[in-house]
This record gives C-alpha cells, sequence and structure tokens, in this order.
C-alpha cells in the first residue's frame, strides 16, 4: 500500500470519528435504510445523513413559513386558505362577500409576506398544511 493511501485511510478514519453519529436508529428504520441504499447503490450513512438534513431543512421551512402565517391578517389567512384549497378569485370573492379585486390585494401581500411569486408556489409551500377549516361553510352565511 502506498504511503499516500495509508494517510488518506487514517484521514477517512478520523474524518468518521469526528462526524460519528450521537444517535441510534431502530432496526426497522436502520433495515430501510440499508434497503433503499443497495437499492439506489449508496453508502447506507451517506443516505441517512442525506435524509437527515433534507427533514431538517423541511422542518426549518415549515417553521418560517408557520411564523410567515402568524404575521397574516385573519383576512389574509382566509385568502390563503382558499387558495391553497384550489378556489379562484371569484369564488373566494363570493365566498367571503368581498370584490375580487379586495381578493387580489390579499393575495398580493400574501405572496409578498410568503416571498414567493406566485399562488401556485404558495399551494406548494403550503400542501402539507390542513386547511380543513376552511371547508366548511360559514356560520349564519
Amino acid at each position: 500500500m502506498y504511503l499516500y493511501e495509508r494517510i488518506l485511510q487514517a484521514i477517512r478514519r478520523r474524518y468518521r470519528r469526528l462526524f460519528q453519529r450521537n444517535f441510534h436508529l431502530d432496526v426497522e428504520t436502520l433495515q430501510a435504510v440499508k434497503l433503499v441504499a443497495e437499492r439506489e447503490k449508496r453508502d447506507p450513512d451517506e443516505l441517512a445523513n442525506r435524509l437527515l438534513n433534507d427533514m431538517i431543512l423541511n422542518r426549518q421551512q415549515h417553521i418560517a413559513n408557520w411564523h410567515r402565517w402568524e404575521t397574516l391578517t385573519p383576512r389574509e389567512q382566509d385568502v390563503t386558505a382558499l387558495i391553497c384549497l384550489g378556489y379562484t378569485t371569484r369564488q373566494i370573492a363570493a365566498r367571503l362577500h368581498i370584490s375580487p379585486e379586495t381578493v387580489k390585494t390579499h393575495a398580493e401581500k400574501v405572496l409578498i409576506k410568503f416571498d414567493l411569486p406566485n399562488r401556485n408556489e404558495l399551494r406548494i409551500a403550503l400542501k402539507e398544511w390542513d386547511f380543513g377549516e376552511w371547508e366548511q361553510p360559514s356560520p349564519g352565511k
């Protein structure tokens, strides 16, 4: 074995120790990661790290979106929920008893607060949220 190969092995061992996991996966999760890694011809540790990183990023995005949601006025929340449920501007206007222009104004403010270019991106950003409460008819309306 060449000297540089020995040095590389020593560096890899040290690197692995420095970044060794401080948590344990349950048996089922570990088996699932190994199976997926095998199918994708990837290193199981690398795959587990990638999955964990993706989950952390997803969680951070969810928290950021929740904070943005909290900055919305109640009417902007109504408009956002109905947009995410697939309602059109006219349908939202009729449902909330406001003009289509008012809906557009609220939607524009929401997109600015979420820093998104369009309604479809808003739907994608909040796709996992449950807006079922807005599906119910408004009381007394």
